[in-house]
């Protein structure tokens, strides 16, 4: 039996919709991700290992020899053996802490001891972080130029942290003589 020409458009129109595939919507998905992931560009992060001082520990006495320290405060940045006490002042300049003076005195103290590996920098209370990673850098490596780059050079790789002492009651290179405020 033969349908007419309307039979079939009803049947057209009445007619219920396939299912929807999703295999070839999750391929294409599976390779954009694919792609983006060997695309995209990952940051390479640098970590530095601090080496913090143990909590309640006993106080040894230190080998002889040079116990350096970098003391970081609000008008100056201070370089010191622990054992005999200031060796630099370096004042700041216009500009904020002149951190191309303290490479310059630590190229020299690497020079005259070598072998010497630690270090420690000594922080105010309200340093900023930036300081504290400037500072912590140039203690570290400085750049030597090398043809037509640049290389880094070690100084003191073995940094620990702590807290400044207080500053002596004599008056500082920056403050004034008189004791009158600036």
């Amino acid at each position: 039996m033969r349908r007419s020409y309307q039979t079939r458009k009803l049947e057209r129109h009445t007619r219920r919709p396939t299912e929807l595939l999703l295999v070839p919507m999750i391929d294409i998905f599976t390779v954009l991700v694919t792609f983006l992931l060997m695309t995209a560009v990952f940051s390479r992060t640098v970590i530095l290992q601090l080496n913090l001082p143990p909590q309640n520990t006993t106080f040894k006495e230190p080998p002889p020899g040079l116990q350096l320290e970098v003391m970081v405060r609000k008008d100056l940045l201070q370089v010191a053996d622990r054992n005999s006490g200031p060796l630099a002042t370096i004042p700041n300049t216009a500009k904020g802490y002149d951190y191309d003076a303290l490479t310059e005195y630590l190229k020299r103290v690497k020079a005259r001891f070598p072998e010497k590996t630690d270090a420690s920098v000594l922080l105010e209370a309200q340093t900023p972080y930036d300081t504290v990673v400037q500072v912590m850098d140039r203690v570290r490596v400085f750049e030597v130029s090398q043809g037509m780059g640049t290389v880094q050079a070690e100084l003191f790789p073995d940094i620990s942290l702590g807290d400044a002492p207080a500053p002596d009651s004599a008056p500082s290179p920056a403050a004034p003589a008189n004791g009158a405020p600036r």
